[in-house]
C-alpha cells in the first residue's frame, strides 16, 4: 500500500484529475430515466442496469446483473481475495418521477452549471453512488488491501418489493463483512451527519362509495351521503390536522424515545429551523423550536395525508354530490414500532367507527435502529473529519430505506451510513441537484474509510 496517495492533498489531486470522468459517468446515468414506479419505463430501468455494469467494467472492476422477481440488482466489485476483508457499498439507481412543472431544465438532461450538477437522480442516488465508486478507485490506486464491492438496486423508490427475494437468491455471492449506505442527507452544508436510525413506512388507503354517479346537490343534498365529507371526518378522528398528533389508542405505546445522549448529539448537529425552512422551501411550521422539530422528524411517528380523490376538481364549482371518494395516507414508524401491529390498530379503529369505509393496506418498511459504537462506526466519523474537516454527528433520518434492515437480516452484518447529499439538493423535488464540493470531498471520505477498514480482520 502507498499511503502517500491517501493524504488529503493527494486525494484532492485525484478528484481534480478525475472530474471529467466523474461528470461523464454521472451524465450517462442521469440521462437514463430509470423510474421504477412507471411500468412504461421498464426498458429504461433495464438499460440503467446494463449501463451500471459497463461502468464497473470500464474502470477495471467486475460486474454482473443479478435477476430478481422484479427489477434486477447490479453487483460490481474490485478484488475477491478471501484473506482480505470485504466492504459493500449500497446505493440505488432508480429515481422518482419528474413531472413537476417547476423544473427549470429537462430533468433527464444532465446539466453542469459551474460546480452544480442538475437532473433527476443527481443526488438521489446516482451522484453519491458514482462518488463512492471513484473513492474506491482512489483506494485501489493506493493499493489498499480490501475487497470493495458495490450493490446497486433498482426498486428503492417503490419500497424494494423484490429486494429481499433477490438478496436471498444471491446471498452466497454477496457475503461481506460490513455494508455502508450512501443514500442519506446531512443536516446542512459543512456539518457532516450520519443516521443512527431510520423511520419505517406503512401506507394505506380509505375508500367509500355511496352511489354510482354524481348526484344533483339541489335534488338529493341533505339526504344523500357524501363520501368525500365522510372520509374527511374519518381522517379528523384519526389525527389532529393542526398538531399532527395521532388519536388512535395504542399508536404510541411501543415508541422508544431518544436517549439523553442522542438528544445532546442532535443539539450539537448544527440544525437550524431557518435553514431547514429555506432548504425545503417551507412557509409554515407546526413548531419553531429546533429540538422539537428534530424530535418530530427523527424520533416520533407520524400519520400523513398524501392525497384526497373524489368530486369535481375543475374550474369553478359543480354542485354535485360525489358518488365515491378516496384518501391516501401513510405512517412513518420509529423503533420499536411494528408495521403489522400499527396497521392493525388503524384498521380496527376505522372498522369499529366507520364500518362502511373500505381499508386498503399498502406496502410497508420496518424502522431501523443503527449503530453508533465500534470500529466501523468510528471509521465513518474519522472519514468525515478527514475529508470535510468537521466533526460528524450521529442523528437520525426521517425517511426510509427498505433495503437496510433486509441486508442486516439476510447477510448477517452491520450497516452504516456515509451519505453526501444536502437538503438543498432537493431529494424527490423539482430541480434536483448535486455538487462538486460534496462529490470531491466524498471521494476522499470513501478512500479514507476504505483505508481504515482494510485493517479490520475479515
Amino acid at each position: 500500500m502507498n499511503p502517500s496517495l491517501l493524504t488529503r492533498e493527494a486525494l484532492a489531486q485525484f478528484a481534480a484529475e478525475s472530474r471529467g470522468a466523474f461528470e461523464a459517468e454521472l451524465k450517462t446515468l442521469v440521462e437514463i430515466p430509470s423510474i421504477s414506479a412507471d411500468p412504461a419505463r421498464q426498458g429504461d430501468v433495464r438499460r440503467c442496469a446494463e449501463a451500471a455494469r459497463s461502468l464497473f467494467e470500464r474502470h477495471g472492476g467486475k460486474a454482473e446483473i443479478l435477476e430478481t422477481s422484479g427489477n434486477p440488482l447490479i453487483h460490481g466489485w474490485f478484488g475477491e481475495d478471501p484473506s482480505q476483508p470485504t466492504i459493500t457499498v449500497y446505493n440505488h439507481m432508480d429515481v422518482q418521477p419528474a413531472n413537476e412543472p417547476e423544473w427549470l431544465v429537462d430533468p433527464f438532461t444532465f446539466v453542469v452549471d459551474g460546480d452544480t450538477y442538475k437532473g433527476r437522480g443527481s443526488t438521489d442516488d446516482k451522484g453519491p453512488a458514482v462518488t463512492a465508486l471513484f473513492g474506491a478507485l482512489a483506494a485501489r490506486r493506493a493499493g489498499v488491501p480490501l475487497n470493495i464491492h458495490f450493490l446497486w438496486e433498482l426498486e428503492e423508490e417503490i419500497g424494494s418489493p423484490s429486494f429481499e427475494g433477490g438478496l436471498n437468491r444471491h446471498k452466497d455471492r454477496l457475503r461481506t463483512d460490513a455494508i455502508v449506505v450512501s443514500d442519506t442527507v446531512w443536516i446542512t452544508r459543512g456539518k457532516p451527519s450520519t443516521p443512527a436510525g431510520l423511520r419505517g413506512l406503512k401506507g394505506f388507503r380509505l375508500t367509500l362509495e355511496t352511489a354510482d354517479h354524481d348526484l344533483h346537490s339541489g335534488v338529493v343534498g341533505g339526504a344523500a351521503r357524501n363520501p368525500l365529507a365522510e372520509l374527511i371526518k374519518v381522517v379528523s378522528e384519526m389525527m389532529d390536522g393542526e398538531t399532527g398528533k395521532v388519536k388512535i389508542p395504542g399508536f404510541y405505546d411501543d415508541v422508544v424515545k431518544p436517549s439523553k445522549q442522542e438528544l445532546e448529539e442532535w443539539e450539537r448537529s448544527g440544525f437550524s429551523v431557518a435553514t431547514f425552512k429555506k432548504d425545503h422551501m417551507i412557509t409554515g411550521m407546526r413548531t419553531e423550536d429546533p429540538l422539537k422539530v428534530m424530535k418530530r422528524v427523527w424520533g416520533r411517528p407520524t400519520m400523513e395525508v398524501h392525497g384526497v380523490v373524489g368530486g369535481y376538481t375543475g374550474p369553478g364549482i359543480k354542485s354535485a354530490v360525489p358518488p365515491r371518494a378516496e384518501v391516501k395516507l401513510s405512517c412513518r414508524l420509529v423503533p420499536d414500532m411494528d408495521e403489522h401491529k400499527t396497521i392493525g390498530l388503524i384498521r380496527a379503529f376505522v372498522k369499529e367507527r366507520f364500518p362502511d369505509v373500505q381499508f386498503h393496506e399498502e406496502h410497508g418498511l420496518a424502522p431501523f435502529k443503527g449503530h453508533v459504537t465500534g470500529p466501523y462506526a468510528q471509521a465513518i466519523k474519522d472519514a468525515y473529519q478527514f475529508a470535510f474537516n468537521a466533526p460528524c454527528c450521529f442523528t437520525r433520518e426521517g425517511g426510509s430505506i427498505g433495503a437496510v434492515k433486509t441486508m442486516e437480516d439476510i447477510l448477517g452484518c452491520q450497516v452504516f451510513f456515509l451519505g453526501l447529499s444536502l437538503p438543498s439538493h432537493g431529494y424527490h423535488a423539482p430541480n434536483e441537484n448535486y455538487d462538486w464540493e460534496q462529490a470531491s470531498g466524498g471521494m476522499a471520505a470513501f478512500a479514507h474509510y476504505f483505508e481504515a477498514v482494510s485493517g479490520f480482520k475479515p
